[in-house]
């Protein structure tokens, strides 16, 4: 199988040759300090360990060009609506064409990021716009309603731009919202302002053949997941999670195969040494493994704190717990 064929037979609860192993996201601060720890100066990782290419496509979501500030009104979305063009040259890359050829012919993965989450929609990137996003929801609750349609028929329209031209395997939605203890928006007030603005998004991957829809979400968003799968969504890929709350068999035994999951491995356990990570792999991997519908990964981005020789250990560990029996 390439791998293509085994992100979907996995995905489908299928019988994969084995089940696709994604890179965690390694930046080049990480590779500068491994290579003072004994890693070769030109080593290629994705050779080293096994190794399922994903690529995301390069389609920009932001508004273009970058708003000034914020809607404040509703009278205020008619710029944001301007900045958000579907059709604008800058939302695709200039040798578009040319990667749609190539990608026809692909054997690996490709990703769609169709959607930043809540509080990226609402302009929040400090404390101060934070506390007036929240506020909004009970002060100026059109003016939320408003800012989520407007990137909800924004994205519709650039998914049909992009989808007429290349076929994808999964589309992700991005959705910073857990604090550690909890979502950072209440279910209620999440299936009233967002979740509706979704659905037409999905509605509109569905037609054009996506099968697997992916709620990206990191901290604790547990009280959400309910409500998420209700909606549609069918593969959770939670990142730098509460462990406890977030712990991948327990929401496999709540929602069964109607959420397939991507990661689950504690990055802090990976930080540990060799006795806490195998405790880590071998309590998780294999039985989510034997139920289907899921790919093993650390949780989160690895960071210099992460030793090389923790990090090799893993990878290695994680081809031995993947490898098909017989």
């Amino acid at each position: 199988m390439n791998g293509r064929e085994r992100f979907r037979e996995t995905m489908r609860f299928g019988t994969p040759d084995h089940v696709p192993l994604f890179e965690e996201g390694l930046r080049d601060d990480v590779r500068e300090r491994w290579k003072e720890q004994g890693l070769p100066l030109e080593a290629d990782l994705t050779r080293m360990y096994r190794t399922d290419l994903r690529e995301r496509l390069p389609v920009s979501l932001d508004p273009l060009p970058e708003l000034e500030r914020w809607p404040e009104s509703l009278s205020e979305l008619k710029i944001l609506e301007e900045r958000l063009d579907p059709e604008d040259p800058g939302r695709l890359p200039e040798d578009w064409p040319e990667r749609v050829r190539a990608w026809r012919t692909r054997e690996h993965v490709l990703e769609l990021w169709v959607h930043r989450g809540f509080f990226l929609s609402m302009g929040v990137d400090a404390w101060v716009r934070f506390e007036r996003a929240v506020l909004q929801i009970y002060d100026a609750p059109a003016l939320v309603q408003g800012i989520m349609e407007t990137f909800s028929a924004f994205t519709v329209r650039l998914i049909e731009r992009v989808l007429r031209d290349v076929e994808i395997d999964f589309a992700t939605f991005s959705e910073p919202i857990g604090g550690n203890d909890r979502p950072l928006l209440s279910p209620k007030t999440y299936a009233q302002f967002v979740l509706p603005t979704y659905l037409p998004i999905m509605e509109a991957l569905r037609r054009h053949g996506v099968e697997t829809i992916v709620f990206m979400t990191y901290a604790n968003a547990r009280a959400l997941l309910p409500g998420v799968v209700d909606a549609g969504f069918d593969c959770l890929w939670a990142c730098e999670v509460n462990p406890e709350a977030m712990d991948y068999r327990e929401i496999r035994r709540r929602f069964g195969r109607d959420l397939r999951l991507i990661g689950g491995i504690d990055l802090d356990t990976l930080r540990e040494g060799k006795e806490a990570i195998r405790a880590e792999m071998e309590a998780k991997v294999p039985p989510l493994l034997a139920q289907g519908g899921y790919i093993p990964l650390a949780d989160g981005r690895v960071r210099t704190d992460m030793p090389y020789e923790n990090y090799a250990y893993y990878r290695r560990l994680l081809e031995e717990l993947t490898r098909p029996s017989g």
